[in-house]
């Protein structure tokens, strides 16, 4: 190039051809779908039994069973003060039914609060029990003696459990495990000798122990269930016993429950806008998986019906060192017969995981629906990120038994409904407004129901934060 000439870059050159901006004015676009991030596999829906339900309401016939005091103890807490809610007390079986408020507060406010240090021993084997406690904050170990005197764990206890409750019936028992801490642990003490106190004083008090120890004790079988009496391996002519299946006198209902929404689209976009997608249909579509999503979040975490909550204090276990190790989910299958799948958060299976790669133990996986799914001792782990996590990186492992006929977990859900594009939701046109804007209303209905308590565990406090 001589000196002097000019530069000529791309931009001053002339156009030879049509450009791309241009271009794209004439041509078809290619587009997906709407998408939307928060459809997950939602396993719990297809994995789960469904029942359908006539009548809107689910009845569940169990045999007489004598269960008291099976919940938790909630606590309230003011700086480094705990105190018992005095209401919560019932939950002791002593105290269960017991209805005078003010010595149900009086006793709240004679528990004194301790605090004990990881390791320490909170109630001694052999000793008497003159307390309850109760464990507000932290883990304690239930150690018994095993067949050649060594050490044999009997379960951890964590926030919201209490121990030595037979102490307020019974002056002579003695403490039949040793409980030790085995984190720091805040725990309300309340003695038998405070108790009888107030007992003195109260009428009330005296009165409910009177009839609780007068009443006989019940015959039962393991499950808390009224004893059928059989009589079996004899020889001659004995009396053969006499016996009937006694029923529940108020089963458990469950009302299905609803998720609604109204969906509205402009007639103008339901005319004008509708090649080469239809706009109605991409809108239902988006807004029947929301209602899907909501509707697997209600049965994991609802109040009323959810599986968290409405697992029984039995079937609820802890983990032995925080995080879920192989030997807290062998515990978990142990509490059940016939496990049929776990339900863990991803970030719960990926601490599994860790725990196993720790142990050189690889899980086998299984094809289901074209998905390749980890298992545990031959039960699938099914994802499930609406099983929630706490600020304290904690969350909760659930193992069920499901369908009607091995007495499980079942879905329930009513079929037939008027407008229904799926079994038990529907969608119904309900007009166009003033505004020309059309409505329709999205319905879905459903609700489960645990067909007996050892259907349902859940291993609570799973650490997934620890490397």
């Amino acid at each position: 190039m001589s000196v002097g000439e000019e530069v000529r870059t791309e931009q001053d050159r002339p156009q030879q051809s049509l450009g791309t901006a241009a271009a794209r004015n004439l041509a078809t676009t290619t587009k997906s779908v709407p998408q939307m991030q928060e459809i997950s596999s939602r396993w719990l829906l297809r994995m789960l039994p469904w029942v359908n339900v006539e009548g809107g309401t689910y009845r569940v016939n169990r045999r007489l069973t004598y269960a008291v005091g099976d919940a938790r103890v909630t606590f309230v807490k003011t700086g480094d003060r705990v105190e018992v809610i005095p209401a919560e007390l019932r939950e002791l079986p002593a105290l269960r039914s017991y209805e005078d408020e003010e010595v149900l507060s009086e006793l709240a406010q004679r528990c004194r609060q301790q605090e004990f240090a990881p390791g320490q021993v909170i109630a001694e084997f052999g000793s008497p029990t003159g307390e309850v406690y109760l464990l507000a904050h932290g883990k304690v170990e239930k150690v018994g003696t095993g067949p050649y005197g060594d050490d044999a764990g009997l379960g951890v206890l964590a926030d919201g459990a209490y121990f030595g409750e037979q102490a307020l019936l019974d002056p002579d028992a003695i403490w039949e495990y040793t409980a030790r801490a085995l984190t720091a642990c805040t725990v309300l003490v309340l003695s038998r000798q405070d108790v009888e106190q107030i007992a003195e004083r109260a009428d009330s008090l005296s009165a409910h122990f009177e009839q609780l120890r007068a009443i006989p004790e019940q015959r039962t079988n393991k499950y808390g269930e009224k004893e059928i009496d059989l009589s079996a391996g004899h020889s001659g002519e004995p009396d053969i016993p006499h016996t009937f299946v006694d029923y529940e006198a108020r089963p458990r209902e469950y009302e299905l429950s609803v998720a609604q929404t109204v969906l509205r689209i402009h007639s103008r976009v339901a005319d004008l806008y509708n090649k080469p997608m239809n706009q109605t249909e991409q809108q239902l579509r988006l807004t029947v998986e929301a209602l899907k999503e909501r509707q697997e979040h209600e049965l994991i975490n609802n109040r009323e019906f959810g599986l968290l909550n409405n697992c029984e204090y039995e079937q609820r276990i802890q983990p032995h060192d925080g995080v879920p190790g192989p030997d807290d989910m062998d515990e978990l299958l142990s509490r059940r017969r016939g496990t049929k799948l776990f339900l863990a958060h991803p970030r719960a299976i990926a601490a599994f995981g860790r725990e196993l790669n720790k142990r050189g133990l690889v899980p086998e996986t299984i094809d289901i629906g074209g998905n390749r799914i980890p298992t545990w001792r031959g039960v699938p782990v099914f994802p499930c990120n609406k099983i929630p996590v706490t600020d304290a990186r904690t969350t909760s492992i659930i193992a069920m038994r499901t369908g009607e006929s091995e007495q499980g977990v079942v879905g329930l859900h009513a079929t037939g409904i008027p407008d229904e594009i799926e079994p038990s939701l529907s969608v119904r046109f309900m007009g166009i407004n003033e505004q020309a804007v059309i409505n329709y209303l999205v319905t879905a209905y459903y609700s489960a129901a645990v067909l007996v308590p050892d259907a349902l565990g859940v291993l609570e406090n799973v650490e997934i934060g620890r490397w």
